[in-house]
């Protein structure tokens, strides 16, 4: 099984409980690749590359913070080309390539102080301040 949950700025639900691991043969293995938001399996901890793997009643668990590390070379390569695009967008363009682009809008967290990430600002309990009113965008714009 493999738990792969993702909400932008905040931790993994837990998806299955403990008491669920009774119901999968011995010797089954979950990967939680939701671990380094705090795992999507109640019996998720982090482990490392040098002892990934460990059991609980059975079930055999792999549960590596930053699974990408075990490869660095490889997704270093693989990380760059997906983002440098956006990278040289705003290298050209600056905070204008965010106004003209809703995608690389979405990517601003924080600018200038301004926490522009919901989840992030009432996590910390900073003020929100909308993307598109930090970029002083009209609100007829997709965030």
């Amino acid at each position: 099984m493999v738990g792969a949950v993702y909400l932008v700025g905040a931790r993994a639900p837990v998806l299955i409980r403990r008491d669920m691991l009774s119901s999968m043969k011995q010797g089954s293995v979950m990967v939680d690749v939701s671990v380094d938001q705090g795992g999507c399996f109640e019996t998720t901890k982090a482990t490392t590359h040098g002892n990934p793997v460990y059991t609980v009643d059975g079930v055999v668990h792999y549960a590596v913070a930053n699974m990408p590390g075990a490869v660095a070379h490889t997704s270093t390569y693989a990380l760059t080309n997906a983002t440098l695009p956006y990278v040289l967008r705003i290298a050209d363009h600056g905070l204008d390539a965010l106004r003209q682009d809703e995608a690389l809008r979405k990517g601003l967290n924080v600018a200038e102080g301004a926490v522009t990430l919901q989840p992030i600002a009432e996590q910390f309990g900073y003020p929100f301040v909308p993307a598109i009113e930090y970029l002083n965008l009209p609100r007829t714009v997709n965030v």
